[in-house]
């Protein structure tokens, strides 16, 4: 159920996504990566601000098979990084990588991408450009959303939670000029 706050009321149209599904979902995503991986070292790279729920959440959710399954275990690393593409509800066309100081040490490890929503795929195009110049092992990408739209450049993540239809979002930390975040799931 999502709780709204007397000063969004007006504001919001409906829920697209209840959060027991998107937990649902998350669980899913996670038992897959955690299949994947085995038990390889992995660094979990969430893409701020937006993204921190829904990290938070799906690694949460990676680290429990570690506890409870005795063939495999998967060593988890988190870091952070943003990245700004957006102005106001408008993609700017160019992205601003802010953040991850010391990429280096990315060399030789499986890094995830932890993204809250692929819009037209230029952000993730250049954000993983960038993260190969530091020569990691590989590189997969994880989004709790993809939009569907005819912007897209046709980048598909490895791992997505759901797809949506081309409307502007916000909640579970997706935002509008930094409002919204604080709508609160349960």
């Amino acid at each position: 159920m999502l709780s709204i706050p007397v000063h969004y009321r007006d504001d919001l149209e409906s829920v697209m996504i209840p959060y027991g599904l998107i937990l649902d979902r998350t669980e899913a995503l996670a038992t897959q990566i955690f299949n994947d991986f085995g038990n390889e070292p992995l660094v979990c790279l969430c893409v701020l601000k937006g993204g921190y729920r829904f990290f938070s959440d799906l690694t949460k959710r990676i680290q429990s098979p570690n506890r409870t399954n005795g063939n495999k275990s998967l060593p988890m690393m988190l870091d952070f990084i943003r990245l700004k593409s957006y102005h106001n509800t408008e993609s700017s066309g160019q992205v601003e990588i802010i953040g991850g100081d010391d990429l280096n040490n990315l060399r030789g490890k499986n890094v995830l991408i932890v993204e809250d929503m692929i819009d037209t795929g230029r952000t993730m195009v250049k954000l993983i450009s960038r993260l190969k110049e530091f020569a990691p092992k590989q590189v997969k990408t994880c989004t709790l959303l993809v939009k569907r739209t005819s912007l897209s450049n046709g980048f598909e993540p490895d791992y997505t939670g759901f797809s949506i239809p081309e409307k502007f979002i916000v909640g579970y930390a997706l935002d509008l000029n930094e409002h919204f975040r604080d709508l609160e799931v349960s």
